[in-house]
Parts: C-alpha cells; structure tokens; sequence
C-alpha cells in the first residue's frame, strides 16, 4: 500500500465531526477519498459502522477494538469529565490448575486508562469504522473539545491512541489503573482461593506477577508534538519464568510504536482489514441486517485468529467488574460463536481447528482416570484456551453417579473442524486433526454403550445440556452416530485402514433410534419428553447442524417438522442463540419467512428471560455478558443464501419474499467452492461457482427458463439436469462456471437497494 496522504481528519466515507488537518508524528492520516471506481466492498463495510452520538456507559454499548489478543473499550468515566479505556488480553490468565479452568485457568483483569479532561462532557460524535479497525471521533466538553482516534494495530498487538485536545483542554491527560488479578468467577470459588500479589508498578508500566509463576507487564507513554498526542500501550504475558521478561518485551513494544512513522504503522494495519473486507461480501435489502452481518465479521476477526486463542465468552473484552464467565466454554458458545467463519470465506479466523492441533495433549486431562488408556479423548468446560479444565476435574462417566453435560462437548468441536475440511478439502485437517482426536472422542463413548435386548446398542444416562439426566440422551447419540458416521468417511478419504473400523461400522449400524413421541418428535432421551421450555437446542443437534435428517428426504419431513413444532411452542426460557439456531433450522427446512422472523426478532433486541442483544451488537444474559449468539445470527444469515450438504450446493435457498433483492461473492460452499450469486425482483439472475479443489459440483440454482453454462471466458461448460432446477456440471480444480439464464450474463457484486431506513448500532 502506497503512503498515505496527510489530510484532513474527515474522510469522505465516514461521517464525522472532525476537521482538523493531521501533519504530526502523533497522528495519522485519515482513509483516504474512495476512488471513482466503486468499491461495493468497501462501501458497504464503512456504510456499516457504528455511531455514538450519546456517551457509552460500558461493555454492553461501548465501542469496541482487537485483534484476537489485545482487547480495548472506551466508554464513560467513573466522573462527569473523565473517559475510560478498558484494556484486556485473550491469553492472560491464572495457572492454578488444581481448581477448576474458570478459577484456576480463570482469564484476569488488566486495568484501563482514564482520560481527564478539563470540562464535563456534553456530548461525544464517534465512528467506528469495520473497514478501517479504527474509532474516530470527538469528544465536547464545558471547556472545548479533543479530536481522538484510536485502534489495536493488527500485527503488533499495541493499542494507539491519537489525541488533539482544543486550547482550553490541553491539559487533558491518561492515567493507568490497574485490577486485582484474581478471578471474577464466584460460582465453585474454594475458601482457600488467594488473589494474586499486587503489581509493581513504577513510572508507565505495571508488572504483574503471578503465584504460579509468570505474569504481565501492561507498558504505556504518550508522545507529544504540538498539541497532538500519540498514547501507545502494550501488553506482554508469559505463562511462566522471569515476569521481568514480560516488562522488556512490552516497553520494546511501545518503544517501537513511538519511534515509526505513524502513517506507516497504520497503513499496515488497514491494510490486513480492507483485504479482509474483500474476501466476501453479502447484501441484502434490511440495510439494519446487512450493517449487522458486517459488524459481526469484524466482531469475529478483533476477538480471535487462526493460531490464537479461540473465542470465549467475553472476546478479548474483559467486562470491567468481571462475571462468572471467565475462561472457554464448549458446550455450545464456541462451536455457535466460531459458526460464520467457513460459510463466510474467513479461514484465518479459525482458532478451532488450530486449537486442538496445538493442545490435543491436554484432552485426556478431562477423561476420568479409570478410562485414561491412551485412546480416550474428552473435554470440560469450561477450558482454557489451552484446552485445560483443570487438574482436579473430569467430565465423568455416563452411567455413574458423577455424570456432567460434558460427555458432547469434544464430538461436537470436531463437527467444526470437519467443517474446516469440507470447506476447504484440505486433507492435512482430517489426517493431522480431525480423525485422531475423535477416533480417541468415539473411544471415549464407546466404553459405556452396550447391547439391549433388542441388539441395539444403547447408552446408559448421560445428561443433554441444561436439561435432564436421561439414558439414551438424544444429545449424545446424535453426536457419536455423527462422528463414527465421519470417521469412516474420513478412514476412506485418507486412504488409510484402522483397527477401529469394525467397531465403528458397528455403533453406525446398530446405535439404538431417538426416543421419540408420535406428536412432540425426537424426545431429549428414553422415558424423558422435552416438557419445558429449553434454550439449548441439544436434543436437535441431529436436525442442526448434523443435518442427519434432511428436507430433501421426504421420509424426514415429518420428525423433523413435529421435533421443531414442540420445541418452539415454548419460548418462555429461550435465549438470543434459541433464536438464531431457530433461523438457522427454519432456513434448512424451506421455511424463509420463519427464518427471517426468528433472526429479526433477536436482531431488534427483544428482551426474554431477561436476555438480549445489546446495542453494540452485544449479548447479555441478566448481567452476564457474552458474544457467541450474535455471531450464530450472522450464520442464519448465510443459511438463508448459501446452503451445501450431502454434495449439493443451494443458492438463495431460503431467502424471504420480503427480500426481493440479494447479492453476495466469494461465499464459501462444502467441496471447496466460491460462490457469487445476484437476486432481483425475487427471481435469481446469474451465479458464478469457482473450484478450489475440482469435486463433483452439483447445484440447486433456482434460475427460470433456459440455461447457459460457461467457464469465466464465455465458452460452454458440460453439464446436465439431474432433476428440476438442478444440475451437475464438470468443474476442473481452479476452473469457474457461471450459470445464467440464455441470453443474459453476469456481473459482479452490488450493494442492492435499501427497503427503508432503520436505525443503526452504537448510539445514534
């Protein structure tokens, strides 16, 4: 990226209430002027950012700044003329493991900054920006004004601060505040739990050490050139070892953001945004959806990366008073929060598959002793992002008197990472990944099935997620019938044969049907009907996102319509991911408006139970405060546009009437496919499918009348029609099709026409 020209703070394509000129080694430029050429993927990225026109008063409204590890959020003071910038980091935490991962492994508070200003503020103008990563804004108090700007640098992990008070608030300063590094968590907290020892703290830094050895350092300084200042702030952790090392490492940090060029630190990090903005792009007419969507792809990228810590309860944003959720929960957040990153064409944000490639070795940690034999794999929650539950815990034993929600947690993680492979068939996930670490999953739950009288193989009590013990747990059944079913597709994939095939043909062939009731469907286990309202979809996992039973399948129709009909009679106890897996379930059933009316009702933050989305698009439960049912709404959202399962990829297969217009590219299909299609006036006008991998393409494709195939360069494609409306065309590796109806021709993506106006996210 070429050197950013210093101008004038406002940019054309954020509106904002600056208008200073930056030419300082304590400011950076502004975005430039988009270029003539439109730019829908820019575009609709800045169109989606976030305004605050009020004053935020914490987590669950403030603006919000990451980039997978250092988190940052900037909201009101503990007074009338102070500002607060809470800071937090995604591996700092405690390693005491003989206590349960949320107290020993418990994620620890940092501290934040304040920023005192002369007057009281009166009002506040700030954007934060997706495409850029960036917050601007200005801040008006009883004495003048202060000009800000402020991001977390994408590859150094710094957090910079850009400030131009006015004249009467030059004297406007940042102070430090550190937080006592102990748990926050009170549910299970031992009495002979002890904090950790105070910091050290001197002159810009805060040494924090830790009883179990290691720590932090949390290292600041402000440079100053006229008026202009350029506030620069690390965080460095160790696990173990010298904490010393820690205060080296982040003063050099900050060292080294005050001695380069502003302007070239930033081109750097915008860079990595705007290409991430560019990997997809989806459009639709609900522009407060659309603005949605987009904010929850950057949302995904600030809180986690492929090689980082996965995504837990809060992101990289520590509530400043803390809750109860403080480390890594696996029996359903992740695998919902982490959902869009395939189907949205973002494999660097997958934090998953590389988390267990990295941390299998702490998998048989959650395994009881009794079944430590080498080949059993499990994991509790809550983790760390280390995948420790904690020494002195394991998830127990089905049929025992120590029986957890745990026993499903690993099978279903791995239902991500297969996903990561089908996405993108790429055989080094199955071989290096996937088929080791639920071979050891199956092992695990193989120990406890055993054969009925009828010569099924049966489970003894297990318990579905926040429900009930039940033998026979449709929960659990579903999983293992998913993940035998898995590993001997993999076993063929690989090539390879393994001695636990026969057994696993075995528990496929004979694993014993759902308990099921001939009006409510699928039961949550033998002898135990779903009687309650229940949040958690557990005993539907075979529905969503298995998918076992398909729409396709008229045979599957029934179960799947009576399951779905019973649990949504009773939403009293539901939650913001109820809702969204309910889009999701409606959207692969064919029934678009149910779809769109469950993801719309969570999306304007109706309250139930005392749950809802927040207006920085946000979750809380009571006071609890997390991420992962938002991001499952983004998922419903691609649902509705791109479905692909059992080697058939749908396109607009469950798009709302209300809906006329759609358009998206580079969405991301099971085979390894990249996928553009445009909507208009409720009929589909082309689709443009590209290969990765050259698999079989068989597409579902709902355009009208007569059909041209051809490759990117206008020559005819082989295909046929295999039923109405579908088609299996030959797609060499890296070849494109684009599939229209005769006479017409594809372009490319649009932000398509706005239905009406709604209100945006912040506080506008």
């Amino acid at each position: 990226m070429p050197r950013l020209d210093r101008r004038h703070f406002i940019a054309a394509t954020v509106a904002t209430t600056a208008t200073w000129t930056v030419a300082s080694p304590a400011a950076w430029a502004a975005p430039a002027a988009r270029s003539r050429t439109p730019d829908p993927y820019e575009s609709t990225a800045r169109a989606a950012a976030m305004n605050w026109r009020r004053l935020p008063t914490g987590w669950q409204d403030a603006p919000f700044l990451a980039n997978g590890r250092l988190g940052a959020q900037l909201y009101k003071g503990g007074t009338a003329n102070t500002l607060k910038l809470m800071l937090s980091h995604t591996e700092v935490q405690d390693h005491r493991g003989q206590w349960r991962s949320g107290i020993g492994y418990s994620r620890l508070p940092i501290g934040y900054f304040t920023l005192t200003l002369a007057g009281d503020i009166t009002a506040v103008d700030w954007t934060l920006d997706p495409y850029d990563a960036e917050l601007r804004g200005t801040v008006t108090t009883t004495r003048g004004s202060l000009h800000l700007s402020a991001l977390v640098h994408n590859d150094t992990s710094t957090l910079l601060v850009s400030t131009r008070p006015s004249q009467a608030e030059e004297a406007a300063a940042w102070t430090f505040q550190w937080l006592p590094a102990a748990t926050t968590r009170t549910s299970g907290k031992p009495p002979e739990y002890t904090p950790n020892p105070d910091p050290k703290v001197t002159t810009g830094q805060v040494q924090q050490p830790l009883l179990a050895g290691g720590g932090w350092t949390t290292a600041w300084r402000e440079r100053r050139a006229g008026t202009s200042r350029l506030l620069a702030a690390h965080v460095a952790y160790a696990a173990s070892g010298d904490v010393a090392k820690t205060t080296d490492a982040a003063r050099a940090q900050v060292d080294r953001a005050l001695t380069t060029d502003p302007d070239d630190q930033v081109a750097g990090h915008r860079r990595w945004w705007h290409g991430f903005h560019h990997r997809s792009f989806f459009s639709v007419p609900d522009k407060r959806l659309q603005t949605f969507y987009v904010n929850q792809l950057y949302k995904l990228a600030a809180a986690t990366r492929a090689g980082g810590p996965t995504v837990s309860e809060w992101g990289p944003w520590f509530p400043e008073t803390g809750n109860n959720w403080t480390a890594v929960w696996w029996n359903l957040n992740v695998q919902i929060g982490t959902a869009p990153i395939h189907g949205s064409n973002h494999p660097e944000l997958d934090s998953v598959t590389s988390t267990f490639a990295k941390y299998e070795k702490n998998l048989p940690t959650s395994v009881p002793a009794a079944y430590r034999d080498g080949e059993s794999y499990a994991l509790g929650h809550p983790s760390d992002w280390q995948l420790r539950a904690g020494d002195t815990y394991d998830v127990g034993a089905p049929g025992s008197n120590h029986v957890s929600d745990n026993f499903g947690n690993l099978t279903w993680a791995m239902h991500n990472v297969w996903q990561a492979y089908t996405h993108s068939l790429d055989t080094s996930i199955l071989r290096d990944t996937l088929f080791p670490i639920l071979t050891n999953a199956i092992n695990f739950y193989a120990h406890f099935l055993h054969e009925g009288p009828d010569g099924k193989l049966h489970l003894p009590q297990t318990r579905s997620p926040e429900y009930a013990n039940a033998a026979d747990c449709t929960y659990d059944l579903s999983l293992i019938r998913w993940g035998t079913r898995t590993l001997l597709q993999t076993a063929r994939i690989l090539r390879t044969n393994h001695p636990k095939e026969p057994l696993w043909r075995d528990i496929a062939a004979r694993l014993t049907p759902y308990a099921e009731d001939p009006k409510a469907g699928v039961m949550i286990g033998k002898d135990v009907p779903l009687a309650d309202s229940h949040r958690h979809h557990s005993h539907l996992l075979w529905l969503y996102p298995l998918r076992e039973r398909v729409w396709d399948r008229a045979a599957d129709r029934d179960v799947m319509a009576r399951s779905m009909a019973h649990w949504v009679s009773m939403q009293q106890l539901w939650h913001g991911y109820s809702y969204a897996t309910a889009s999701s379930m409606y959207a692969v059933m064919n029934e678009p408006e149910k779809a769109l009316d469950f993801l719309t009702f969570f999306t304007d933050l109706k309250v139930v139970a005392d749950c809802a989305m927040t207006a920085n698009t946000m979750y809380r439960e009571g006071k609890n405060f997390a991420l992962e049912s938002p991001l499952a709404a983004a998922r419903s959202m691609l649902d509705m546009a791109v479905q692909s399962h059992d080697g058939v990829l749908k396109v607009f297969p469950s798009v709302s009437k209300r809906w006329p217009d759609a358009s998206f590219a580079s969405l991301r299909a099971q085979g390894a496919f990249l996928v553009d299609a445009d909507r208009a006036g409720g009929v589909t006008r082309w689709i443009r499918v590209h290969s990765e991998a050259g698999a079989p393409l068989t597409l579902e494709h709902g355009l009208r009348g007569e059909l041209s195939v051809r490759d990117d360069r206008g020559r005819p494609l082989s295909w046929r029609e295999t039923a109405p409306g579908r088609i299996t065309i030959r797609l060499p590796r890296g070849a494109t099709a684009v599939i229209a109806p005769k006479g017409s021709s594809a372009s490319g993506p649009r932000d398509v026409p706005s239905l009406g106006n709604r209100p945006g996210w912040g506080l506008p």
